[in-house]
């Protein structure tokens, strides 16, 4: 789990429709990327890097925000989707935790269904839509309309695993000291919850390790949006 146990649901659809064959867009130019930013402009260099980068989901520039539960994640998500949407990027943010089926779902079907759903109609530049997950009642709920935009931002512990190497623009690791984490994560979901989050942070930790996460991230934040080496 990352950020938050439930959210208020998205529209629902009717149900999921096949992606028809297509070729991908050709790949736009990169163009240079801008210097290091300061911590209050962290969000806005995020977005200028991925702008300036190739888009290789079709014709979207796909953002991968990764770390441990509890870290921020969720929080910058949403401060470069503000500042896509005041300069007028059309952007929209893919929270992992509507896609986990519960506290297991870090591996699993994850990764197949995503793909199958959102990314690979995407890509042919075709709207995506995936089935939510409700954490209350513990089982899949309604679908979520994905539109193709100028820019994806996906977010949740497992975003940036190896499997999205390829159709990424950016990676972004976002951490924070696991005390923090858990107090953060207990705060918010109640002591009753501390065998789920303690049992997630040993997932994530093994999957973190596996995938290398940190290492093959093209920018590094601690849990306050400072950058870090």
């Amino acid at each position: 789990m990352d950020d938050r146990l439930t959210r208020a649901a998205p529209a629902a659809a009717s149900g999921p429709e096949p992606a028809e064959p297509g070729a991908a867009e050709p790949a736009e130019p990169a163009a240079a990327e801008p210097a290091e930013p300061a911590v209050d402009s962290v969000p806005a260099h995020v977005l200028a890097v991925a702008l300036a980068r190739r888009p290789a989901l079709g014709r979207v520039r796909l953002v991968c925000i990764d770390g441990p539960a509890g870290s921020g994640k969720t929080t910058l998500a949403a401060a470069v989707a503000a500042v896509a949407a005041a300069r007028g990027v059309p952007c929209v943010v893919l929270h992992l935790d509507d896609l986990y089926e519960g506290w297991s779902g870090l591996e699993g079907s994850l990764w197949p269904r995503l793909a199958a759903q959102v990314l690979e109609p995407l890509r042919r530049g075709r709207p995506g839509r995936y089935q939510r997950y409700d954490w209350v009642r513990g089982a899949f709920d309604d679908w979520v309309d994905v539109p193709v935009p100028e820019l994806l931002v996906l977010e949740g512990c497992g975003s940036a695993r190896r499997s999205a190497a390829a159709v990424a623009s950016l990676l972004v690791w976002v951490e924070a000291p696991s005390a923090l984490r858990l107090e953060r994560g207990l705060d918010r979901d109640g002591d009753e919850a501390r065998p789920q989050w303690l049992q997630w942070i040993r997932d994530e930790a093994e999957h973190f390790v596996r995938e290398r996460t940190r290492e093959r991230a093209d920018i590094a934040l601690d849990g306050f949006g400072r950058m870090t080496p």
